[in-house]
This record gives structure tokens, sequence and C-alpha cells, in this order.
């Protein structure tokens, strides 16, 4: 299974900053908008069928969390953009969804990318999904390609009114959901070590071509993955260091944690890629050693054979006057030197410690 490293860029040569145009994958077929607004020990959590009912929620004194899957429906997405003041170049950035994470900010509020992956144990596959936050005043906007998520950990945590999430804004909110993000990313490196333990295993036992895609493909995903969980660490270093006051600073010491897990995951990815490159190494020792095996095998076999092949040659002239081909014991006697000849070249490749 090949995966590729590069995705194309679908959009239009000189096409326009700020253009919002859709040119990725349609993952649904109707966008759905979620919604989660609360307040100490106020919560309420809906669907809704019209997007222009998530407008009455702008200007509350409560926090809410407005989630939008899928990305397709430009027109919805230029409406509320227009109505919570994102600039277009905001917009454009979430429907193109090949972004590499990062942290925007732009006073009145502050713009996030992150990746959510999920491994595939069965095709050791990565699948990554962009995740964009806008974090308001009041309110946080989130957009998916399609629904289900990592992020649902966090919703149950404002239903149960756990810890301090209803009580600390929505700069907490945008912490908690960048968290539950890096959280999976755990998940994932567990599916990557224990299908490198197997590997390993595999190569010390009997190592096989199939062992040695397997390696090659889950290189690659490490690369995709690697490109999702480094540009992380400069994005909450920025969020730490910077003086944001939509985060508040009760949400610094948080993030300072947040960035160690990321470092923690890169840290992990760069090991992976390490034992990797180590079992590609181990593999090709491997198959080196076992092609040595067979050759030392045939060479002393042929050593062997060699003086055996030199008395088979001599007595196999024609010459007339051989007097050893008129004598009545010289078959036997023949045999007997080729298998005593033979017995001690064995002895002596046994001493040696070549057999």
């Amino acid at each position: 299974m090949m995966v590729k490293l590069h995705h194309r860029v679908r959009k239009p040569a000189a096409q326009a900053p700020g253009t919002v145009e859709f040119h990725g994958e349609k993952r649904v077929e109707r966008v759905t908008i979620k919604v989660i607004d609360y307040q100490g020990d106020r919560f309420e959590e809906r669907e809704i069928d019209d997007f222009h009912e998530c407008f009455t929620y702008r200007n509350t004194d409560t926090v809410t969390w407005i989630n939008v899957n899928g990305l397709h429906d430009t027109d919805l997405l230029r409406e509320l953009g227009a109505h919570y003041g994102l600039h277009s170049l905001v917009l454009e950035d979430i429907v193109n969804t090949h972004q590499r994470p990062k942290m925007e900010d732009f006073g009145d509020y502050i713009y996030l990318v992150c990746r959510m992956l999920s491994f595939n144990s069965e095709n050791l596959s990565l699948a990554s999904e962009q995740l964009s936050l806008v974090l308001g005043r009041n309110f946080v906007l989130s957009f998916q390609e399609r629904p289900g998520d990592v992020l649902e950990p966090v919703r149950e945590r404002l239903r149960l009114g756990k810890g301090r999430i209803r009580t600390n804004g929505p700069g907490y909110l945008s912490y908690a959901l960048v968290d539950a993000v890096v959280d999976h990313y755990f998940t994932v490196l567990e599916g990557f070590g224990d299908e490198i333990e197997t590997l390993e295993e595999e190569l010390l036992l009997e190592p096989g071509l199939d062992a040695l895609q397997r390696i090659h493909h889950l290189k690659r995903e490490i690369v995709l993955l690697r490109r999702a969980v480094w540009p992380l660490r400069e994005v909450v270093s920025r969020l730490d260091r910077e003086e944001l006051p939509l985060l508040g600073a009760h949400v610094r010491p948080y993030l300072r944690d947040l960035y160690d897990h990321v470092i923690h995951v890169a840290d992990s990815v760069d090991s992976f890629r390490d034992l990797l490159s180590g079992l590609q190494d181990l593999y090709l020792s491997s198959v080196s050693n076992r092609m040595n095996e067979v050759m030392k095998v045939l060479t002393i076999f042929a050593s062997i054979f060699v003086p055996l092949t030199f008395l088979a040659g001599v007595y196999g002239m024609n010459f007339t006057y051989m007097p050893e081909l008129g004598w009545r014991w010289s078959y036997p006697i023949f045999w007997l030197v080729t298998l005593a000849l033979g017995g001690v070249l064995l002895l002596f490749f046994h001493r040696r410690k070549w057999l």
C-alpha cells in the first residue's frame, strides 16, 4: 500500500488570495453543526438544522462551542465567517485541508490548525484530518472534514461538569481540544510501537520480503506522523510565550504541560524512525548472514569434492600405461582413499568450527 507523502495542491494557479473554494474530497453529504453552550451549572447541547441559529450565541455571556462537520458548503462558511468576523484568508485555510499546524493571532480571535490522527493496525495506515479552531472572546469554532473525532472526552467532561472546564472560559476549552488531539497521538504511537515490536521478533526468527515491505511502509507513515507533530511544537510554544489575552494567563501552566506532551510525542516519532532504520539494517544483515551460511556450506562441499574430483580425473584418463588400472584391488583401494580423504576433510572442518 503506497502512501502519498506529498499532496498535490488542487488550488487553481493564480487564484486570488482569500478565495473560499473547496477543492478537497467531499467527506459528508450534508454539513452538520453541533452547538454546546455552557456557563457554570448551565449546559446546553444540540444539533441545529439552520446554521443561522448559531448566530444568536454571538454576544451572550456564556461560552459557546460550535462544531462544523463538512467543509464543502462554502456559502455556509462565508456567512458564518462574516458573522464572526473571520478574515477571508482564514476561511481559505479552513477549506484547504492540507495546512501544516500553525497559529495566527488576529487580535479579536486566534486561528489554530492541528492534525487529528488515527492508526489502522490492519493495513498499517495513518489517517490524518485537519482540525481548524477559532478562539474568540466567548466562543470556539471548530471545523472538521467529517463526523467522528477524538474530542468526545472533552464533550463528556462538559456534559458531566467535571474538573474546571466549565469555569475557565473559551481559552481553556481551546487548550482542552488541542490536548485531546495530542493525547490521541499516544494511542497512535502505541499502534506503531506494537507493530515495530512484532516486526523485530519476526526479523530475528525468519526475515522475509513481506517484513521489508512493512518496514518501508511504516517509515513512510512515520514521515506523515512527523509532519503533523513537529510543527505543533512551535504552535504550542507560541501560545505559551506570546501575550494572548484571549487565552488568559490561567491557561499558561496547562500549555506548558501540553508542550511537554508534544515534545514527548516528537521524541517518540524520532525514536521510531531510528528503530525502523535499524530494523531495515537488521533485515539486510539477516539476509546477508543467511546467504553467507548458504555460501559457507556450498564452499565446504566444493572443498571436499575438489581433491576427489582430482583423483577421479586422474584415473579417468585414457593413457595406455597406468599400472594401477591393472591391479586387482585398484577399485576398492580407490574408494577407500576417496572416503578416507572426505572423512579427514569433514573432521578438519568440524574441528575448525566451520560446520
